[in-house]
């Protein structure tokens, strides 16, 4: 798939959040898992990234129960699910408490790597064919308070081409 390409600006005063973005595009993902999923932010935390309170997304997530999923969940579901899943942000305490999370929801039964970056400042998340990238850092704030600026692409050659630089960066065994 190719071609498809929206650029967001959110903030209270527009009303507007990517929160709907990100959920739709980590569902797409546990559908249909990438052989890779890179999650890149300069700030991360274990935000909340999909509402099943109503049960809405049950039959993707294979639950009975029905709640919120944070992102260190989802993470570890696509990485459960078979996929790669590679996070890269700034070596802090703020980023060192969700990298603990994720790594005690997914254990050694998924691939998950982590790498810290002391100089990372870009803020992406890409799957099979899309990808999410702009101003916000996956933060509370990042997704729901603050004004920024989100593009989401869904294009299989920009995609791969990002995936490519990602691994030439940060490596996909580290």
């Amino acid at each position: 798939m190719s071609g498809f390409e929206r650029t967001v600006r959110t903030g209270p005063r527009l009303r507007l959040s990517a929160d709907t973005i990100l959920a739709d595009a980590l569902l797409s993902e546990l559908v249909s898992p990438g052989p890779v999923l890179w999650v890149v932010s300069a700030w991360i935390s274990n935000v909340d990234v999909l509402d099943n309170t109503l049960g809405a997304f049950s039959a993707v997530l294979g639950d009975e129960q029905v709640s919120r999923y944070r992102l260190a969940d989802v993470l570890a579901r696509i990485a459960r699910a078979g996929s790669r899943v590679r996070v890269v942000t700034r070596p802090t305490p703020h980023n060192q408490l969700f990298v603990d999370q994720v790594r005690t929801i997914v254990g050694t039964a998924a691939d998950l790597t982590v790498v810290f970056d002391p100089v990372e400042h870009e803020k992406t998340v890409c799957g099979r064919d899309w990808m999410i990238s702009g101003s916000m850092n996956f933060t509370a704030s990042g997704i729901g308070t603050n004004e920024e600026s989100v593009r989401y692409v869904v294009d299989d050659a920009e995609v791969a081409q990002a995936r490519l630089d990602f691994a030439a960066r940060w490596g996909e065994g580290r």
